[in-house]
């Protein structure tokens, strides 16, 4: 299905369900990764949780497929919920949107490591698990407020 293609009620649901349960998978495996010290893949995991929770929310509001890319920030935005995040959330995108690749490609993986401490990594989780509540509870306003 193209980005673009506009989604019947039941593809769109069945598409956030879809996101929902890749970000909550994905949230599980950074708490799994804190456990047992892979601080480098805790950032990572948590940047999968907001991607995934952001596509979701780009089908809820625009009733068609997200598009292809890890950019925090331009996926809030084509979900129309950049400028109501707090300025807090805005920060946590903006701290997360490097570790999707950081992660992939560790250039600067003893930096990084150095960087990522438990309490750090534990902060990353609960600020994650914030925003996605946050963005769960807008996809959850606008689908009862959208007409099929």
């Amino acid at each position: 299905m193209a980005p673009e293609e506009h989604l019947d009620g039941e593809q769109v649901a069945r598409q956030v369900r879809y996101w929902r349960d890749l970000a909550q998978y994905d949230l599980e495996t950074a708490k799994v990764m804190l456990a047992n010290d892979r601080y480098l893949y805790v950032g990572f995991m948590c940047h999968q949780v907001i991607e995934k929770a952001l596509k979701g929310l780009i089908v809820c509001a625009t009733r068609s497929m997200p598009p292809y890319t890890h950019a925090l920030v331009r996926l809030a935005k084509l979900g129309g919920s950049y400028d109501e995040l707090p300025t807090e959330d805005q920060a946590l995108l903006d701290v997360l949107e490097p570790l999707n690749i950081e992660a992939r490609y560790p250039a600067q993986k003893d930096a990084l490591l150095r960087s990522l401490s438990a309490e750090r990594c534990r902060t990353l989780i609960e600020n994650t698990e914030r925003l996605l509540t946050w963005i769960s509870d807008r996809c959850d306003a606008g689908s009862r407020s959208t007409p099929e």
